[in-house]
């Protein structure tokens, strides 16, 4: 699921899409096991005289937990995509809000990757794209940067490559 059709520009096409590495679903994976750990435990220790209503409201408050670490956690992943054009770098993210940043590749004057050593353990890095006058656009936990980076360069060279040089007649 890249980016919508509508959102393509004329002779504009997609040559990547990807959301952030799935590293990020670790913490609400293990939240999950806990609250799962926690309703047992704590609708077994709910007296006799409170049961059912007791269990009911161990399962509620299990409930907002699990929305609070475990589903916000995984929608922000959903939702969070990068998208490579032949013309520009699309990052979005959100739910309710929508946010989406836009970067064509013309802008682009830097492209450098940052990987600690757990990135480069699982396979992921951040990927910053600077531009001489606005800053940077970061792309955080970007599964095989390197080859994300590579495609990037792949555009930005492809499109300098195919452009006329100054004084040769087409």
């Amino acid at each position: 699921m890249g980016l919508p059709s509508r959102m393509l520009g004329a002779d504009e096409y997609e040559v990547l899409h990807t959301r952030t590495h799935a590293k990020a679903l670790v913490g609400p994976a293990l939240a999950l096991i806990g609250t799962g750990a926690l309703v047992g435990a704590g609708t077994a220790i709910v007296p006799s005289d409170y049961r059912p209503y007791g269990q009911f409201v161990v399962l509620v408050l299990a409930a907002a937990l699990a929305g609070w670490a475990c589903v916000r956690p995984f929608l922000h992943w959903w939702t969070t995509t990068y998208s490579l054009t032949n013309r520009r770098l699309v990052m979005g993210t959100g739910v309710l809000k929508k946010v989406r940043v836009d970067l064509p590749l013309w802008r682009i004057t830097d492209l450098s990757v940052e990987r600690s050593l757990s990135d480069r353990v699982i396979g992921c890095g951040t990927l910053v794209a600077r531009t001489a006058g606005e800053g940077s656009v970061s792309l955080r936990d970007v599964p095989e940067v390197q080859h994300v980076q590579r495609a990037v360069a792949e555009q930005l060279f492809g499109e300098l490559h195919d452009a006329p040089h100054e004084g040769a007649v087409r």
